[in-house]
């Protein structure tokens, strides 16, 4: 695994980039697939998250400052990325976001990359409710493990801010469980 300083010279640099990226992108595709599945839920709209992140990872990575480590800036690329996609087929479906994030957890049941029981069924089905922004700090802290100081730096918020979301969203999902624990 090359060190993120090196790597980040080295996609900068005109004759290493290509090389460059593919190492980027081996280190990294994996967690990015699932903050982006945890926010748009289907695989494939999940794979074209991806590659649309990786494609403006690629064509601003000169822009790239090295005020932040590289992989924050490559989550939230990736969060911004996933938001703006739901939105946009909101809008190209002419429905609301809420209508999108319905719509893919009812494909959740029948999506063949979907693992779950049913108790992790309610558990998307129950994320899904949460606002776009309380959503997405709910998954990267939940799935992706990240400190409230990471989600700072990534999201550009305050961690007190962060905590509260988290928190609210906690107790969200925790009631829309309650709420629906006689189909489980």
């Amino acid at each position: 695994m090359v060190e993120e300083q090196e790597l980040v010279t080295a996609l900068q640099t005109d004759g290493a980039k290509e090389a460059a990226f593919r190492e980027l992108v081996a280190q990294y595709k994996e967690r990015l697939y699932w903050q982006i599945r945890n926010m748009v839920l289907d695989h494939d709209d999940a794979d074209d998250v991806l590659q649309n992140t990786f494609i403006k990872i690629f064509r601003n990575i000169k822009s790239f400052k090295g005020e932040s480590k590289l992989h924050t800036w490559m989550y939230r690329i990736a969060a911004n990325e996933s938001i703006t996609f739901l939105n946009k087929k909101a809008r190209r479906n002419n429905v609301s976001i809420d209508n999108v994030k319905d719509n893919a957890v009812r494909k959740l049941e029948t999506d063949v990359y979907f693992e779950g029981d049913q108790l992790q069924l309610e558990f998307q089905k129950a994320i899904a409710t949460l606002p776009e922004k309380q959503r997405l700090i709910f998954t990267m802290k939940y799935f992706e493990d990240h400190t409230f100081e990471e989600l700072s730096e990534i999201l550009e918020t305050s961690v007190g801010g962060l905590k509260s979301s988290y928190h609210i969203a906690v107790k969200k999902i925790t009631e829309f469980i309650k709420n629906h624990d006689e189909t489980l």
